[in-house]
C-alpha cells in the first residue's frame, strides 16, 4: 500500500518506518524543512532505541522518503496518517488541535481518488468529526473516510510496542475503511495483535481512558508509598503483593517522583477539560493530576531532609534528567521540576543524563552540566537518583561515597538496598521503604 505520514515527530517517525518495514510504501512529510533535510541524511532528531537503524533499512530499500511537499505524496497514498502534535492549549489545559486542522486543510488540497485519512495523533473524542467536517468544506467531491488509529507507543521500547503491539484500536464510521485498515495492519496476522474495531469517538477516548488509568496507578502506588514510610511498611513489597493480582497487575506500581513526558501529564489534563466540556466530573483523574503535582514537592522535602533541612550552599548531584531511561525526552520530566525547586532554594546542582542534557540545558540552565555518571558526586552534599538509567544501576558505591563531600544518596526509583549502601558508607534513602534513619513515629 501507498502510505503518507504527515509529522515527521515521535509518533510519525515510529510509524512511518514500522510500517514501510512492514513492506508499505511511505512517504513522511513535514513542514519543518530542516527536519526533512537531516533525515534525508539519515540524521534522526530523536534518541529511541533501534529507531535510526530501522530508518536507514527502510531508506536504503527504497520504501521511506521524507519530504516537504504534500502533493504527489497525498494524492498517491490510500491511507494519510495525522501524526502532528496536539500538546496543552496555554491557559485552559484543552488539547491544543491547530496542528491537527492545518494537517487536514493541506491534505484536503491534494486528494485524488479514494482515501482513507486516519487520525494517529491523540486527540479529545469527537475531533474526527471535524477533521470530516474540514475535508467536506475544502473537497466536497473527495472520496475519503476518516478514521481514529491512537498510538500506544512507550517511549523507549516504541518500535517493539510498534511490531508486537496489546492491540491494536480503530474507530470508523463506514465499513470500507475496515476493509484498508486490516490490510495496513495485516502483517502483524502473525504475531496475533487483536485488531479492535470501534466506532470513531470510541477509539478516541479509548486513548485517553488508557493514559489515564496508568497515570492513576502511578499516583496510586505513590501516595500508598507516602503511608508506607510514615507506617514503616515497606512500598516494593506492598505493589508486589497487589500486582500479582491478575485483576490488578504489577506494570505501573512503581514509587518515584511520578509520571512526566509527553503523554501523561497533557493527556490527563485534557481528558479532565473534554469531562467538563460534557457536564462530567472525573474526579479520580483530577486526583492523579493533583497527587502527581503533589509527589515532587515531596520529593525535594525528601532530599532537602537528607541535607538536614536546608539546601542553601550546598552541593546536589542528580542522576538523570529524561522523565524516563531509553529517550532524549524531558518534558514534564520530574527532574526538571526538582532541579528547579533545589535552585530556588539556593543549591548548586550538578546533573548527568546520558540523553537529556542538551534539551534540559535549555530549560533550567542554572544546572551543571556533568561529562560522566560520577561527576554529578563530585564534593556533593548529596546525591540524588532521578531517572533510572541502566548506567546508573551498578555504580561503585564505594568510588560514589569517596569523592562526596557529605556521603548522602537518595534513591527516588528504589533501584538499591539499603545495606549494600551502608557497606560502601553511604547515608541512603529511598521513597516509601523502612530505610530512611528517621525514627518511626
Amino acid at each position: 500500500m501507498k502510505i503518507a505520514i504527515v509529522g515527521a515527530g515521535y509518533v510519525g517517525l515510529v510509524t512511518g518506518a514500522g510500517l514501510a518495514d512492514f513492506g508499505h510504501q511511505v512517504t513522511a512529510i513535514d513542514v519543518d524543512a530542516d527536519r526533512i533535510a537531516a533525515l534525508q541524511q539519515g540524521v534522526v532528531p530523536i534518541f529511541e532505541p533501534g529507531l535510526d537503524e530501522l530508518l536507514s533499512r527502510n531508506m536504503a530499500a527504497g520504501r521511506l522518503v521524507f519530504t516537504t511537499s504534500f502533493g504527489a505524496a497525498i494524492a498517491e497514498a490510500d491511507v494519510v496518517f495525522l501524526a502532528v502534535g496536539t500538546p496543552s492549549r496555554r491557559g485552559d489545559g484543552h488539547a491544543d488541535l491547530s496542528y491537527v486542522y492545518d494537517a487536514t486543510r493541506k491534505v484536503a488540497e491534494h486528494l485524488d481518488g479514494f482515501t482513507v485519512v486516519a487520525t494517529k495523533s491523540t486527540v479529545p473524542v469527537g475531533t474526527g468529526d471535524e477533521v470530516e467536517r474540514i475535508l467536506a468544506e475544502h473537497r466536497p467531491d473527495a472520496d475519503v473516510l476518516v478514521v481514529s488509529n491512537p498510538e500506544f507507543l512507550r517511549e523507549g521500547a516504541a518500535i517493539e510496542d510498534f511490531k508486537r503491539p496489546d492491540r491494536i484500536v480503530v474507530g470508523i464510521e463506514d465499513e470500507r475503511a475496515r476493509a484498508v485498515m486490516t490490510e495496513v495492519y495485516r502483517p502483524l496476522y502473525l504475531n496475533q495483535a487483536p485488531l479492535l474495531f470501534t466506532n470513531r469517538r470510541t477509539a478516541e477516548l479509548t486513548k485517553y481512558a488508557a493514559n489515564a488509568f496508568l497515570a492513576m496507578k502511578v499516583s496510586f502506588i505513590n501516595e500508598m508509598a507516602e503511608l508506607c514510610e510514615r507506617a514503616g511498611a515497606d512500598v516494593q513489597e506492598v505493589a508486589r503483593g497487589i500486582g500479582l493480582d491478575r485483576r490488578i497487575g504489577s506494570k505501573f506500581l512503581h514509587a518515584g517522583p511520578g509520571y512526566g513526558g509527553s503523554c501523561f501529564p497533557k493527556d490527563t489534563l485534557a481528558l479532565v477539560r473534554t469531562a467538563a466540556d460534557h457536564d462530567v466530573s472525573l474526579s479520580l483523574v483530577e486526583a492523579t493530576i493533583a497527587a502527581n503535582a503533589r509527589q515532587r514537592f515531596l520529593m525535594v522535602d525528601k532530599i532537602v531532609g537528607a541535607c538536614g533541612g536546608d539546601v542553601s550552599g550546598k552541593t546536589i548531584g542528580l542522576l538523570g534528567l529524561t522523565f524516563k531511561p531509553n529517550t532524549d525526552d524531558i518534558r514534564d520530566a520530574p527532574a526538571i521540576d526538582i532541579a528547579t525547586m533545589l535552585m530556588e532554594r539556593g543549591a548548586r546542582v550538578v546533573a548527568y543524563d546520558p540523553q537529556g542534557m542538551a534539551a534540559a540545558a535549555l530549560v533550567v540552565p542554572g544546572v551543571v552540566m556533568a561529562e560522566h555518571a560520577y561527576a554529578p558526586a563530585d564534593n556533593a552534599d548529596a546525591l540524588v537518583l532521578v531517572t533510572e538509567w541502566n548506567e546508573f544501576r551498578s555504580l561503585d558505591l564505594a568510588r560514589v561515597a569517596g569523592v562526596m563531600r557529605h556521603p548522602v544518596f537518595v534513591d527516588l526509583r528504589n533501584v538499591y538496598r539499603r545495606e549494600e549502601m551502608q557497606r560502601a558508607g553511604l547515608r541512603y534513602m529511598s521513597v516509601g521503604r523502612p530505610d530512611a534513619e528517621e525514627p518511626r513515629p
